[in-house]
């Protein structure tokens, strides 16, 4: 007979989820690499003009290797317009949150929301953005629905900014309009911005504010 001693006990299980294989994360590091070359080559080509043979050489991958992670090359498209705007959403939330958003006043605020604004749409690799602004009607209805809904988080912070700026008379025009046209501004200078000219990111916000507010009366 065998004492409790001489049984050995059995091997604890290890809590919480199991670690994932090394060719499990290098299929997560794979699908980012698909999503960022897509990206890429659909703001500098256009989403017709791309082939999904050009995203996995672009990407070092056999040509239909970008299937494995995306069913479909319109699938893509809209992972990387979803992985746009969720990324501009968290960006734009950790930067309000460092910069202690709620102690700044009006002015100071719009000038972060603008920055931020400019980094996610011409800042170096972000390709996402401009995609999104661009490529929609490559989309399909529910897809462009789920966009909305995380645009609409993404400029609602923009909407308590723009009211108290409304209340101090330095935006005068109609909240919801100034909201449309002042997207409308920002988002087009993914079309004429050169990272490579003499005006900076910063100019550019100092440029958008002067344009789009006026001196407290």
């Amino acid at each position: 007979m065998h004492t409790a001693a001489d049984v050995a006990a059995p091997a604890k299980r290890p809590r919480g989820r199991p670690r994932k294989t090394v060719d499990e994360r290098d299929d997560g590091n794979r699908r980012r690499a698909v999503l960022r070359h897509a990206a890429r080559l659909f703001r500098r080509n256009g989403f017709d003009a791309t082939s999904t043979r050009d995203i996995a050489s672009a990407a070092g991958m056999q040509s239909g290797s970008p299937f494995y992670h995306f069913k479909s090359k319109q699938a893509l498209l809209f992972a990387v317009m979803e992985e746009g705007m969720r990324s501009a959403l968290q960006r734009q939330r950790d930067a309000m949150l460092d910069a202690g958003m709620e102690s700044l006043e009006p002015t100071a605020r719009l000038r972060l929301l603008v920055r931020n604004h400019f980094e996610s749409l011409l800042g170096a690799g972000n390709d996402y953005i401009p995609v999104m602004l661009y490529e929609q009607r490559s989309i399909t209805r529910s897809q462009r629905t789920a966009l909305a809904e995380l645009q609409g988080a993404y400029e609602g912070d923009w909407e308590p900014v723009l009211r108290a700026l409304h209340a101090a008379g330095q935006l005068r025009a109609d909240v919801k309009l100034a909201r449309l046209m002042i997207f409308g501004a920002l988002n087009w200078s993914v079309q004429w911005f050169d990272r490579r000219g003499e005006a900076t990111l910063d100019d550019l916000t100092d440029a958008a504010l002067a344009l789009f507010l006026a001196e407290t009366p």
